[in-house]
C-alpha cells in the first residue's frame, strides 16, 4: 500500500458521515457529523483559550500600568473570558451544523416547560453579569449577605464565594448580593463605626458610667483615636439605664474580637468600681394572698 493510498484511507475515516444533523423534516439541508468536524469545532475551542490566555497576560500588564484596582480588573478579565468562551462555543456548534434558530426554538421550549423553574437561575445569571459590569462587589471586598459575613474570593457568572470569618468557603447566589439588603464595608472613604450596647443598673452615676466606656475603648489598639469613641444615653429602659458605645475602627472582618475584648474591659472596669449590670425582672403583685394561702 502506497502512502497516497494510506492518506486517502485516513482521509475517508475524518470525512465518514456517522449521522445527519440539522435539516428540516425530510432531512433537506442537513450536515452530515465526521470526524472532521468534530475536529475543527475542537480546534475552535482550544485556538479561543489560546486567545484567551494572551488578552489575560497583556489585560494584566495593561491594568498593573494603569494601577487598575484588583477587583476591577478581575470582574472586567472575567467578562472577557465569557464572551470569548460563549463567541467559540457558538461558532463550533455552527461547524457542526446545528443552526442557531434550532437552539433557540429548544430554549424557548424548555422554558416553556420548565416554567417557573428557570426563574431563580437566570436572575442569578443576570445578577452576575450586573456585578461584573457595575462593580459594586469586587473580589477581596468585605461584604455581609444572607447573615454572613466573609470576604469575597471569587465572583462567577451565577454565584460568588465568599470566606466567612470562620474560614469557610460559602456559595451565595449573585442575586442575594445584587437584589438583597447585601452590605459591602470596603465601599466606603470613611472610617467604620460600630456599635456596644450596655444596660447599667439605675442607681449608677450615669457620668461614671460614659466615663468607663470610654476609656475601656481608647486603650484598644484597634479602636481609632479619631474619631474619637462617644458614648450616647440612648434611653430608660424596663431594668436598666441604656447607653450606646460609638468607636471607629479599620479592622472590618474581625472586629467582633475588637468589640469583645471591649465588653471584657468594660466588665472589670465596672465590677472595680461596683456599677451593677442588671438582668430583666418581673414583679408579681397578688389580689388575695390569703386565699391562695388557705387553699394551699
Amino acid at each position: 500500500m502506497t502512502f497516497q493510498e494510506i492518506l486517502d484511507q485516513v482521509y475517508s475515516i475524518f470525512t465518514y458521515p456517522f449521522f445527519p444533523i440539522g435539516g428540516d423534516v425530510n432531512g433537506n439541508g442537513a450536515t452530515e457529523f465526521t470526524l472532521l468536524l468534530l475536529l475543527k469545532a475542537i480546534f475552535v475551542i482550544v485556538i479561543a483559550r489560546v486567545i484567551l490566555s494572551v488578552l489575560s497576560k497583556l489585560l494584566t500588564q495593561f491594568f498593573k500600568k494603569r494601577k487598575v484596582e484588583s477587583g476591577r480588573s478581575y470582574a472586567f478579565l472575567q467578562f472577557v473570558k465569557y464572551i470569548v468562551y460563549t463567541a467559540a462555543v457558538l461558532e463550533a456548534l455552527n461547524i457542526l451544523g446545528i443552526e442557531f434558530t434550532v437552539i433557540w426554538g429548544g430554549a424557548a421550549a424548555l422554558m416553556v416547560g420548565i416554567g417557573l423553574g428557570l426563574q431563580q437561575t437566570f436572575n442569578d445569571l443576570i445578577s452576575g453579569l450586573i456585578l461584573l459590569i457595575e462593580g459594586t462587589v469586587e473580589v477581596g471586598d468585605i461584604v455581609e449577605a444572607n447573615g454572613v459575613v466573609g470576604t469575597v474570593m471569587d465572583i462567577g457568572i451565577r454565584t460568588s464565594k465568599i470566606k466567612s470569618r470562620d474560614g469557610i468557603a460559602l456559595l451565595i447566589p449573585n442575586s442575594k448580593l445584587v437584589g438583597d439588603s447585601s452590605t459591602n464595608w470596603s465601599h466606603t472613604v470613611q472610617t467604620t463605626r460600630f456599635q456596644i450596647k450596655v444596660g447599667v443598673a439605675y442607681s449608677s452615676d450615669v457620668q461614671l458610667v460614659t466615663n468607663i466606656l470610654i476609656e475601656s475603648a481608647k486603650n484598644h489598639p484597634k479602636v481609632l483615636k479619631t474619631p474619637e469613641p462617644r458614648v450616647q444615653f440612648r434611653d430608660f429602659g424596663n431594668s436598666s439605664l441604656d447607653f450606646d458605645l460609638h468607636i471607629y475602627s479599620d479592622e472590618l472582618l474581625g472586629i467582633e474580637f475588637v468589640k469583645s475584648d471591649i465588653r471584657y474591659k468594660i466588665k472589670e472596669l465596672f465590677r472595680k468600681n461596683e456599677i451593677e449590670i442588671p438582668f430583666p425582672q418581673q414583679d408579681l403583685w397578688l389580689r388575695n394572698p390569703e386565699t391562695l394561702r388557705a387553699t394551699s
